[in-house]
């Protein structure tokens, strides 16, 4: 199994997975064009895609599906409950190509589990698993619990949520103060302190790789997620780069993850 992401952050969030025979993309928040652009950066034609599943319905999550679907008629796939909000959204995916789940599914070799996570629309992180081979990606949540915990359990990878720094956020005067309390609530963004409670437990039950993800540009920095989240484990033991290591995901093509 291959990973990539492909852009993570408010202004749009790709991740491009793949399989021993398939190859997916998770969300297409980035128009079109750019998406094709980052797709064969990476060596991968826009062509091979074989699916496209959707976590949800927010623009920075959805922006190029509509063409990029129809363009190269690649089904997608979203929860029953996600469909509701994305029905108004989409003209162009052909019905035939609406795949809805409720489930654990299959694509190809990929098993891939649905996780309902809480946020302000229904919402859906996602575990991946290959063989031997798990991975997670859990952003836009307000919160964990233990239900969340459990279906990333065992994950060798895992791409996080570090969206916000809470003193920044609280601090800042540029968003008004019920778009704070939106993020800041229980189904909002998950914050660094936050983030790095849920490592801990990750760290704990396996997990060797964590991408920071979904970093706010107003109430975050790659740094400042980066410094604050490694400190906070180190109170706890748990030392980068010997315990688990922490890369952080931008708007940039991330680094290619192979596990075998």
């Amino acid at each position: 199994m291959r990973v990539i992401n492909l852009a993570s952050g408010s202004k749009g969030n790709i991740t491009y997975i793949e399989g021993q025979d398939k190859k997916i993309i998770l969300d297409v928040g980035l128009s079109c064009q750019e998406t094709i652009k980052r797709l064969e950066k990476c060596g991968v034609s826009p062509n091979e895609i074989d699916a496209i599943i959707i976590t949800h319905e927010h623009s920075d999550h959805i922006k190029g599906l509509d063409i990029f679907s129809s363009r190269y008629n690649i089904p997608v796939y979203a929860h029953q409950k996600v469909w509701q909000g994305l029905e108004h959204k989409l003209a162009k995916v052909r019905i035939e190509n609406r795949k809805l789940f409720e489930e654990i599914f299959t694509i190809g070799s990929l098993s891939i589990t649905p996780i309902e996570i809480p946020h302000d629309v229904s919402c859906y992180g996602f575990s991946f698993q290959e063989n031997d081979n798990k991975i997670s990606i859990l952003t836009d949540l307000g919160h964990t619990n233990d239900r969340i915990l459990n279906a990333i359990r065992g994950s060798k990878l895992v791409y996080l949520e570090a969206n916000y720094d809470r003193q920044m956020l609280m601090s800042g005067t540029k968003y008004p103060f019920s778009l704070k309390r939106r993020i800041d609530g229980p189904n909002g963004h998950l914050s660094n302190l936050a983030s790095s409670e849920v490592i801990e437990f990750l760290c704990q039950t396996g997990t060797k790789q964590i991408v920071l993800s979904h970093l706010s540009e107003e109430n975050n920095s790659p740094l400042l997620a980066y410094t604050f989240i490694t400190k906070e484990l180190a109170k706890r033991g748990i030392i980068e780069g010997k315990d688990i290591k922490i890369d952080v995901a931008t708007q940039n093509i991330g680094a290619f993850f192979r596990l075998k």
